[in-house]
């Protein structure tokens, strides 16, 4: 009874995803059973941190990252937050908790090269499905979206006049983002042949039975083309994202700009895609600067 009111607090109120707000009833329910089975505890009321680092401690022995771990407590963190603002207990469990320590993971983006390589072998057929992922590799590229943003786009949240495109992120929060002219001239081609297949359906990517396209087939795109011209281990959409982002930055785009093209919140979840720019600005230092070998 505690859990459902907090679950919808999350969707009404702070705008939380469907694939968000799942995340965290697993992770209340994983607790919840563990409560069960090693306290014989029923109540998510009487929880003490000990209990906590209880769980905390089978997580580990089960192997769970720590990375997932901090996931997991923050889960908890929330909906004992949540507990306090309905007045249901007056301390929270957590209040003294810190995070396990987790190794950075530095996310290397595809190079120029790779993203170029794969976009010319989308280009070779004009069947529905390659003309589909072509659309597809194009939009995550030249617009940076989240797969879950570009999964959702519907027919109406393009204006091809005025070369935009309206994205529904995190929390239900619009943004405008441009189109580049060649990706209008793809999706030009692509209602084509989806026309062919579908006329009553809304979103803009479809299955060749005309379903909405989901997030496995999405990741399947990206990870097929780029496996065949890049050695990365990481080849999804989120790394083609953060591609878009670094590219920008290389070619010197304003932090803001980017900030905002992404959908971010705050600069400080941008900037991580500076680190990836570092080579590009030591290039430009070196080349600039008085004290450099090239200018010496």
């Amino acid at each position: 009874m505690l859990v459902k009111p907090f679950l919808d607090y999350l969707y009404l109120e702070k705008k939380y995803s469907e694939h968000t707000i799942i995340a965290y009833q697993k992770d209340l329910n994983s607790f919840q059973r563990f409560l069960q089975i090693t306290f014989d505890q029923d109540s998510l009321l009487t929880v003490n941190y000990s209990q906590i680092r209880s769980w905390i401690v089978a997580l580990v022995d089960d192997e769970i990252s720590n990375r997932t771990i901090n996931r997991k407590i923050s889960s908890l963190k929330s909906f004992y937050k949540f507990l306090q603002k309905s007045n249901q207990i007056t301390v929270s469990p957590l209040q003294k908790h810190k995070a396990l320590k987790v190794a950075k993971k530095v996310q290397v983006p595809f190079s120029t090269k790779e993203v170029k390589s794969v976009l010319d072998a989308v280009s070779i057929s004009n069947d529905f499905v390659s003309v589909r992922n072509k659309l597809i590799v194009e939009l995550f590229y030249s617009t940076g979206i989240r797969r879950a943003e570009l999964i959702n786009i519907k027919l109406m949240d393009i204006d091809s006049n005025k070369g935009v495109l309206k994205v529904l992120g995190k929390r239900n929060k619009e943004r405008l983002v441009p189109i580049l002219k060649s990706v209008l001239n793809t999706l030009e081609t692509y209602l084509i042949e989806r026309s062919k297949i579908v006329k009553n359906s809304d979103f803009l990517f479809i299955t060749e039975k005309g379903n909405k396209i989901y997030e496995t087939l999405v990741y399947r795109v990206i990870n097929s083309y780029f496996s065949k011209v890049s050695s990365k281990v990481k080849k999804s959409p989120h790394i083609l994202r953060h591609s878009f982002a670094t590219h920008l930055l290389n070619e010197g785009a304003d932090l803001n700009s980017v900030k905002e093209l992404l959908g971010h919140t705050s600069l400080a979840s941008t900037q991580v895609y500076t680190h990836n720019s570092l080579d590009a600005i030591k290039q430009v230092y070196n080349h600039a600067h008085p004290k450099s070998k090239k200018n010496e």
